[in-house]
C-alpha cells in the first residue's frame, strides 16, 4: 500500500494534480463555513435540529452541512447536476441539441454552455425558496434588500462551485463535481460515527456489517465487466501491411457509476424545493418525500433504474462502436461487421446494464429500508447510510481508477491489481 503511495508521490505530474485537488476541496470547506451576508447561522441551526427524518436533512449532506447554516455554499452543486439532467433529456427530443452532441468537442462545448446558465436560474430559484421557506419557519427578519443580497451571494456561489469542479476535472484528479459531493458526504461522517457510538449495542454490531456488505457489493460490481473480443484482420496501410491480433473490449456491468444516484437524488429534492412557495403542500411533502419513506424510496429506486439506462446509452453508443470497429478492420467473431455488430453490443449492454441498474437502486434502498425498521438512530442512518456509503465507494474507485492510468503510462504498478 504505502509502495504505490511512495510511486504516485514521486511522479511530479500526480503529485501536482492531487495537491491542486486537496487545494480546491480546502476551498470548498472553507466556503461551507462561511455565513451568508444578512442571516444568522445559529437561528437555521436551531431549525434543522428538528428535521432529522425531512429531505433538508439529505441536502445539508449533499451540501457539506452548509445548508444547515445558511453558508456560502448552502445549495453545494446540485443546481448544476438538475440541469445537467435537464439538458441530456432534452437532446432526445429537440433536434438542435441532438446535432450539438454529435458536432464532437465544439458541440460539447455549446451544450456545457446552456447548462451553465441553467444552473445559474435554477440555483437562483433554490436560493429564493429556501430565504422563503426559513422567512416563513425562522425569524430571518426579510427585506426586499436582504432577499436580494442572499440570492445573488447564493447564485454567485454556485457559479464559483461550477467552475471550481471544472478545474479539478481539468486539472485535479478524477471528475471535480463527484469529487465535491464526495467531500461534502465525507464531512458528516464524524457526527454519524459519534451517533453510532453513542448508540446501542445491536446498533454498534450490526452497523457496521451492513456498511461492510455495501462496501464489498460496491467494489465486486463496480470492477465487473463482460469481455467481448475482437479480432483484427491484416490490412494494408500506406504501404505497410499491418498485423493482425486479438483483444477485447471491455463492457462494465455498471457503466454509469455512482452518477444515477446523484441524479435520483436532485430530482427527488426538486419538489420540496418547489413546495417552500405553496405552505398547503409542506405536510404532503414532508411525508411522502422523507428521505426514509417508503414512497420516496420505491420512486427513488425506480429513478436509479431509469437514469443508470440513460446514462449508459449516453455513454456507450453501439451504433458508433461498431463503426469504429468497421473502419479500423476490427470485428467480433461470428458477428458480422456493420448493424449486426451493433445489435449484438446492444444486446449485450442491454442484459449487462439491468443488473447494474438493479444492483444501484438495492444498494440505495433495502440499507435505508433495514435502518429504518432495526430501530438505528437518525444521525446515524443520514452521514452513514446506503446512498452516502455507495457515492463514497464508487467516486474513490472511479478516482483510483484515473490515478492507476496516470500511473500505468509511466510503468509505474497501478493500485488496482
Amino acid at each position: 500500500m504505502f509502495s504505490w503511495l511512495a510511486n504516485a508521490w514521486r511522479v511530479p505530474e500526480l503529485r501536482r494534480r492531487v495537491l491542486f485537488t486537496a487545494f480546491i476541496l480546502a476551498l470548498y470547506r472553507l466556503g461551507s463555513w462561511i455565513p451568508t451576508p444578512g442571516v444568522d447561522p445559529q437561528t437555521i441551526e436551531d431549525y434543522f435540529a428538528g428535521q432529522g427524518g425531512t429531505i433538508l436533512n439529505l441536502l445539508n449532506i449533499f451540501s457539506g452541512g452548509a445548508l444547515s447554516q445558511f453558508a456560502l455554499f448552502a445549495l453545494g452543486i446540485m443546481p448544476y447536476i438538475t440541469a445537467s439532467i435537464i439538458l441530456q433529456l432534452m437532446t432526445v427530443v429537440i433536434p438542435r441539441l441532438e446535432q450539438l452532441q454529435k458536432e464532437g468537442e465544439a458541440g460539447y462545448a455549446k451544450i456545457n454552455q446552456y447548462t451553465r446558465y441553467l444552473a445559474v436560474a435554477l440555483a437562483a430559484v433554490q436560493a429564493a425558496g429556501y430565504s422563503y421557506l426559513f422567512d416563513r419557519t425562522t425569524d430571518l427578519n426579510l427585506t426586499l434588500s436582504r432577499f436580494i443580497i442572499i440570492v445573488i451571494s447564493l447564485t454567485a456561489a454556485t457559479t464559483l462551485l461550477m467552475w471550481m469542479g471544472e478545474l479539478i476535472t481539468k486539472r485535479g484528479i478524477g471528475n471535480g463535481i463527484s469529487l465535491l459531493i464526495f467531500a461534502s458526504i465525507l464531512s458528516s461522517l464524524p457526527a454519524g460515527i459519534r451517533a453510532w457510538y453513542e448508540g446501542d449495542s445491536f446498533e454498534r454490531l450490526m452497523f457496521p456489517l451492513i456498511g461492510l456488505l455495501i462496501i464489498v457489493a460496491v467494489v465486486f460490481v463496480q470492477e465487473g465487466q463482460r469481455k467481448i473480443p475482437i479480432q483484427y484482420a491484416k490490412r494494408m496501410v500506406g504501404r505497410r501491411m499491418t498485423t493482425g491480433g486479438s483483444t477485447y473490449m471491455p463492457l462494465r456491468v455498471n457503466m454509469a457509476g455512482v452518477i444515477p444516484i446523484i441524479f435520483a437524488a436532485a430530482i427527488m429534492a426538486f419538489p420540496p424545493t418547489i413546495a417552500q412557495f405553496f405552505p398547503n403542500t409542506q405536510s404532503f411533502v414532508n411525508e411522502h418525500f422523507s428521505p426514509t419513506a417508503l414512497p420516496y424510496l420505491f420512486l427513488q429506486a425506480f429513478l436509479i433504474v431509469i437514469f443508470t439506462y440513460f446514462y449508459t446509452a449516453v455513454q456507450f453508443n453501439p451504433i458508433d462502436q461498431a463503426d469504429n470497429l468497421r473502419k479500423n478492420g476490427g470485428y467480433i467473431p461470428g458477428i458480422r461487421p456493420g448493424p449486426p455488430t451493433a445489435q449484438y453490443l446492444d444486446r449485450v449492454l442491454s442484459r449487462l446494464t439491468l443488473p447494474g441498474a438493479l444492483y444501484l437502486a438495492a444498494v440505495a434502498t433495502l440499507p435505508t429500508l433495514f435502518i429504518r425498521y432495526g430501530g438505528f438512530s437518525q444521525a446515524t442512518s443520514s452521514a452513514l447510510g446506503g446512498t452516502s456509503i455507495l457515492i463514497v465507494v464508487g467516486v474513490a474507485l472511479d478516482t483510483m481508477r484515473q490515478m492507476e492510468s496516470q500511473m500505468m503510462m509511466r510503468h509505474y504498478e497501478g493500485f488496482l491489481k
